[in-house]
């Protein structure tokens, strides 16, 4: 008998409420394994793979590739034949009393191990037929094809996320920024009243608004220019829209209904973007930070030639071959030095228990710029690493974070970050705070200027600093040691000894 699951698009641990599906990486028809990837899909922070919990047969994809998608919703449907249901009772009772827990295996109680706990139960209600029940209707209604119970991950209590990075769930976080945005998201949305339901569910149920007819190359020409397929109206055969359509939405509002837009026309050459993923999540974030950290900015101004003439001798050293020397690792270096000697700086105000969490740990971010937008991966308890594990943690980082690979749990627990302008020839600027931190560091570009050394004025390599910090936590006082330290360090490496 053909036993339909549907999975739904789940929590990955850093309370997603939307994700865009970017790839299938499964077609219908094919057979799946249970923990083989069935998409990639993007979050606010990353793109992350999802593994199927079910072993079967692709029987449909519920979205196309592009789509914004949201928490709970089906995405894709397995037809498991009975493979990944549990097994009968009578047929192995002594399996249901023990398991191993592995993957794709059901326990005494019916639920399917997956990546981490138990997935949904898969065993179903036995009920004695109603009285005066015709055998064959009984029999019939066995062998229909029927939906089983979603796999529905994170969406209630005693169901975890697919994905957790949080080691400990009953630890109470740091709240702040975007996090609790999307927690409040998440409140509103389980306040509101459910839908009356229907004895005959719709055809669509489960997939929005009905898709407007298009090609793919014509999706994708739509979605680089901004516009909405759904207000345009197609004109080829059947009503499909194409590529002439999308030029005319453009050119201008075709009809009354796509006239009634934005107060601003549209200019020849304006494009609209999407604000969603890594974009939305850094938006709401800066937001939520600017205006919720009083922002305090201070400036240095030092000479690191003595640095760069010891970053050229560090460089010929077997201990850091084939690992990047750059002057951010020694900035990074500095400003683990210096936290160590000022741990106030490290920590993070927790409004909803009225306290300050000194941190015990510097998990070090790094400001990096991707083609997805701007994130900031973390370097966990960076202060234990030597100069060498430093570099090639730093190298990692950021390499992963280019190639679009950095996983949600390496951008979350941040307590300090560095944003390294000066790779854009910028001197300086006012960094705004990662939300949840109470400093951040910009280092500007190394420029050779004329500065007064031993009494004259001799070309230097000079850089500028700008701490930013949380005036609640840090006042001026302890955020200028701070940063008069950071520069102390950079200007005369050798004072590293004393700390």
């Amino acid at each position: 008998m053909a036993e339909l699951r549907q999975f739904k698009l789940p929590d990955v641990g850093e309370g997603l409420t939307e994700g865009e599906i970017l790839a299938w990486l499964v077609a219908v028809g094919d057979t799946v394994t249970v923990n083989q990837p069935l998409c990639e899909v993007e979050t606010a922070k990353a793109a992350v793979e999802l593994p199927s919990p079910f072993a079967g047969t692709v029987t449909e994809l519920l979205f196309d590739a592009g789509t914004t998608v949201d928490v709970g919703a089906p995405i894709i449907t397995i037809d498991v034949g009975g493979g990944a249901a549990a097994a009968p009772a009578a047929d192995a009772p002594a399996a249901e009393s023990t398991g191993s827990g592995l993957i794709g295996e059901t326990n005494a109680n019916g639920r399917t191990a997956v990546l981490v706990g138990y997935g949904p139960r898969s065993t179903e209600a036995k009920r004695r037929p109603r009285r005066g029940q015709p055998v064959e209707a009984a029999a019939a209604r066995a062998t229909a094809p029927q939906v089983l119970p979603e796999a529905d991950y994170g969406s209630g209590s005693d169901r975890p996320p697919l994905l957790a990075t949080a080691p400990d769930a009953t630890v109470k976080p740091v709240r702040h920024g975007g996090l609790e945005a999307a927690r409040a998201a998440e409140a509103a949305a389980a306040r509101r009243p459910a839908e009356p339901t229907t004895s005959a569910p719709s055809a669509t149920a489960g997939r929005g608004a009905p898709r407007p007819l298009a090609k793919p190359p014509v999706r994708k020409y739509a979605k680089e220019l901004g516009v909405d397929l759904t207000t345009v109206r197609g004109s080829g055969t059947g009503g499909v829209i194409t590529r002439a359509d999308v030029d005319a939405a453009i050119a201008g509002p075709s009809s009354p209904e796509t006239a009634a837009g934005p107060s601003r026309e549209a200019a020849a050459g304006d494009t609209r973007i999407p604000i969603k993923g890594v974009r939305k999540h850094t938006a709401a974030a800066m937001v939520a930070s600017a205006f919720t950290a009083p922002h305090v900015t201070e400036f240095l101004t030092v000479d690191i030639t003595r640095t760069m003439k010891l970053r050229e001798r560090l460089s010929a050293r077997p201990e850091l071959a084939g690992v990047k020397v750059s002057p951010l690792l020694f900035v990074a270096k500095a400003l683990l030095l210096a936290a160590k000697r000022h741990p106030m700086v490290n920590s993070s105000w927790d409004e909803a228990a009225q306290e300050i969490v000194v941190h015990g740990t510097v998990n070090l971010g790094i400001a990096a710029a991707t083609p997805r937008g701007l994130i900031v991966p973390n370097v966990k308890d960076a202060g234990r690493l030597s100069l060498a594990e430093l570099a090639g943690a730093l190298s990692e980082l950021t390499e992963t974070a280019r190639a679009g690979k950095t996983q949600p749990a390496d951008m979350t627990g941040g307590t300090i970050t560095i944003t390294n302008v000066g790779v854009f020839g910028i001197d300086t600027g006012t960094p705004i705070l990662n939300p949840g931190e109470s400093a951040i560091l910009a280092f500007g570009a190394v420029r050779e200027m004329p500065w007064v050394h031993k009494g004259k004025v001799v070309p230097r390599q000079v850089t500028q600093l700008a701490l930013s910090f949380d005036h609640r936590i840090v006042d001026g006082e302890l955020g200028s040691r701070f940063l008069a330290d950071v520069g102390a360090l950079l200007h005369d490496p050798g004072t590293a000894l004393t700390f």
